[in-house]
This record gives C-alpha cells, structure tokens and sequence, in this order.
C-alpha cells in the first residue's frame, strides 16, 4: 500500500466517524479549529475531548461520534471516535489502538456496591495521531482535568504508580495527560492486553464487541450505567 492509500485510510470518514454530520461540520466551523497549525490544532481538538466532554459511561462503546457528542459524556472508546472524527476532519491522520484493562482501575468511579457487573476485563483503546513522521500514543483524554484534580486533591502528595477512580498512571500528582507534541496517557498502567492497531474504529467493535452481553449489557444501559454517572458526576463536583 502506498503512503497515499496509507494516508487516505487514516483520514476517511466512516459510519462511526461521522464527521460530516452537521453537529461535527458545525463544532469545527465554530471553533475556527482548521485555521490552525498542525501542533495548535491537534492541541485545542484534544483539550476539547478531554475537558469539554466531561468522563462518564454511555450506553455503547460503538457509538457514532455525533451521537456521543450529543450525550456530552464520554469514556475511553467514546472519546477516541469524537476525537478521531475532529482530528481526521482536521487533516490529521488516525488510526486506533485496542486493548483491555484490568477491572481494577475503575474501582471508585464505579461504586462497589455495583462493581459485580464489570468484567474482568474490560474492552479499552487509544488513538493514534500521526504527528511529524510518527505515530503517537494518545490517550490522556479520557479523563477531564475538573475529575481529575478532585482525585489529585485527595491523594495530593502521590508520584508513584497508581490505579484506581478510572485512573492508572505512574504519577497522580504529574501524569503525562496534556499535549506537548508526544504521547499523551491517563490509564496506560491499567493494560492488560493487546489487542492491535485498527485503521477504522468500526472494524475493532465488529471483531471485539463491546464490553458486556445479554441481561448484564440490558442492566448497564438502562439502570447501572446512570447510577455510575451520578457517582463521578459527584466525584467532580465535591470530591471523593
């Protein structure tokens, strides 16, 4: 395949990546975000996923990016397809990179009481920005800077590897989550797989499904996952 074909993949829209729907058309024309260079750009796209689609848990992880920029939350795999769809409107090749977690980590975002629902482990991915002539690890969005600094607060003083509140970094106090032109990471120590590189994310939710199934996945989606939002949306606002 040549660099061209390569690059044209990396760019095209697809039933996921919705970017010309009019809300995505409309979020790019506002924010005068194609006006930018290459670094200014992939910037205020990703502070924009990360910060202005606040953590928290959809019904699906193969969601259409305009439909979770609707919801207005978002957890890894949705907030990968937003930011993918905006990056590749914007010129900026992506790819997606499929893991899983270990459960683990998303200990006190989801309360215990209702933790028996997560698997063991859970269905996670990355994005991947093509950057001067390489590939970059961007992950760091997935956690909103308001959640996380309520984290921070209460393990104020922590440099060391932790994991836990959707978390999994080997720095609480300075984790490696704001672009500055290289790998971005908030949950990278949480890996217990992987899964492979993906062009589209479509093809990773075809092959891999999503996380739960049958009455589990029916529970999720219309009861537990709302009990959840209420429990991070309380994090973020007063603290653990």
């Amino acid at each position: 395949m040549s660099s061209n074909n390569a690059q044209s993949i990396h760019l095209s829209e697809t039933p996921l990546l919705d970017f010309q729907h009019a809300a995505m058309q409309r979020l790019l024309a506002e924010r005068g975000w194609l006006e930018l260079g290459t670094y200014d750009k992939i910037g205020a796209i990703y502070r924009f996923d990360r910060d202005e689609i606040p953590f928290g848990y959809n019904a699906d992880d193969n969601l259409t990016a305009s439909q979770v920029l609707q919801d207005g939350y978002g957890q890894c795999n949705t907030k990968g397809t937003v930011l993918m769809a905006l990056l590749r409107a914007a010129g900026i090749p992506t790819r997606l990179h499929g893991f899983t977690i270990y459960n683990a980590m998303q200990k006190g975002a989801i309360p215990s009481w209702i933790f028996w629902l997560a698997p063991k482990r859970i269905l996670h991915s990355w994005v991947e920005v093509y950057y001067e002539g390489r590939w970059l690890d961007i992950e760091g969005y997935i956690i909103d800077q308001p959640y996380l600094a309520q984290i921070q607060k209460t393990f104020a003083d922590q440099c060391e590897a932790y994991s836990g509140y959707a978390i999994a970094t080997t720095c609480l106090k300075n984790p490696q989550n704001d672009w500055l032109g290289e790998n971005t990471y908030i949950q990278k120590e949480g890996i217990a797989d992987d899964l492979g590189v993906y062009d589209q994310p479509d093809t990773f939710y075809a092959q891999k499904g999503t996380n739960l199934r049958g009455l589990k996945r029916v529970l999720y989606r219309y009861v537990v996952r709302h009990l959840i939002n209420r429990n991070v949306q309380k994090i973020r606002r007063v603290g653990i």
